[in-house]
């Protein structure tokens, strides 16, 4: 860096220098900050990191090689100090006189600049958009991730080593299965790449990509519900809120596997000319399907029912006003709800298989198998890609492989 970093003064006469804030932290060590002064008016931009004043070369403006980390930080502050005379160079070429918190507000980004700050904008604009269930998620991971790293940390500091460290340590402490772990590392990159478009950090120490850390959802093994199994389940003698649990289940597989939302959200509007239409929550797709003499059964006994939303199920009718994330929280107890009883189903009546509501989209590709074309079956899942439907439907059909293996074996 040299020996002296010289103030950069422009014709708006604001100067710009690196400093050690008097502050001192509780483990002794101070915090980083570039100091904008404008009409000897100074505002401070924190860089989120702490040294120990023996470390710092005030004269020089860099961290002294007795630090063990001085290369790389002197870079990130050479980085960072261009980047605000570049700004000071844009503000002066365009005449725009402000004030040295107005000349901060043009280069500090809006939340911050470390991680876990840019993690706090991320999911407040999932609870701001109702996605509860994300929201609750990303939080509880976020949460971890911060209890590993021991604080706050720098995007620099999201290195390819510190993301293995943290993949075995969810591992070997949590016990956590590699296909969740998976999520965590997805949700850490979300977040970098909101602060690199965000222009709060680049790519250039970017941590995902060939060679580096790659995402990659492992196989899932999917099983459904046999033919035979639904029968005990449409069969079973239930009453209550058992009764209900089942109705639910049945009605989201006897429409190809309609995801619980998509149920819940069921409207007495959306059934016209024995044909039911709606826009799958998940991606917004429009279509419309026969209403089966079996399900068409189902509704009719939900019509005595009081009327509140023009809902057909009771779980969002408890709702004054339909704000979003509200009704994406009353969709979650109810899936835990209806999942539990589920599994007392399955256990009276001698169903092996962990009966979830999900396991309704599962048993429905099950049935399908072979009998249905696999452009019917996009068509039905509302897929955008039939590459989509042929990956997902391969987990059940079976026919091809076992026929194979007969013609091997069977001699």
């Amino acid at each position: 860096m040299g020996n002296v970093v010289p103030m950069l003064y422009l014709q708006c006469m604001a100067s710009v220098k690196i400093v050690l804030r008097k502050k001192k932290n509780k483990d002794g060590t101070f915090p980083l900050a570039i100091r904008i002064t404008k009409d000897r008016k100074a505002s401070y931009i924190h860089l989120g990191h702490h040294i120990a004043n023996a470390e710092w070369d005030e004269t020089g403006q860099k961290v002294k090689k007795s630090h063990p980390n001085h290369a790389r930080l002197n870079n990130l502050l050479l980085k960072k100090r261009a980047e605000v005379n570049d700004t000071l160079l844009d503000l002066e070429t365009h005449n725009t006189d402000v004030s040295s918190k107005g000349i901060k507000k043009h280069i500090k980004p809006k939340g911050g600049t470390s991680f876990f700050s840019q993690a706090d904008i991320f999911t407040e604009n999932l609870r701001l958009n109702g996605k509860y269930n994300r929201y609750n998620t990303d939080i509880g991971r976020i949460k971890r991730f911060r209890e590993f790293v021991k604080g706050d940390i720098t995007f620099q500091e999201i290195t390819v080593n510190l993301l293995n460290k943290f993949r075995a340590h969810l591992k070997s402490t949590y016990n956590i299965k590699e296909r969740t772990i998976v999520n965590y590392l997805l949700l850490i990159r979300t977040i970098y790449n909101q602060a690199i478009k965000s222009n709060v950090t680049d790519n250039t120490q970017y941590p995902f990509g060939k060679g580096k850390i790659v995402i990659k959802f492992p196989d899932s093994i999917k099983i459904g519900l046999t033919s035979e199994e639904v029968k005990l389940l449409e069969n079973a003698q239930l009453s209550g809120y058992q009764d209900h649990a089942r109705n639910v289940w049945l009605i989201s597989f006897y429409f190809a596997g309609m995801r619980l939302a998509d149920v819940m959200k069921l409207k007495w509007s959306d059934l016209k000319d024995n044909r039911l239409h709606y826009a799958m929550t998940k991606n917004q797709k429009v279509g419309s399907l026969q209403i089966p003499e079996k399900a068409l059964a189902i509704l009719e006994r939900y019509k005595s029912d009081a009327p509140k939303h023009d809902f057909i199920f009771p779980e969002l009718k408890v709702l004054d006003i339909l704000d979003p994330y509200e009704v994406q929280r009353k969709i979650s107890y109810a899936g835990k709800r209806l999942d539990k009883t589920l599994k007392e189903i399955a256990k009276a009546e001698r169903i092996n298989k962990n009966i979830s509501m999900h396991i309704a989209r599962h048993s429905f590709a099950q049935i399908a198998g072979d009998k249905v074309s696999v452009q019917i079956l996009q068509r039905l899942y509302r897929h955008s890609s039939i590459t989509t439907t042929i990956g997902y439907q391969s987990h059940f059909s079976n026919k091809d492989t076992d026929n194979a293996l007969g013609a091997v074996i069977d001699f």
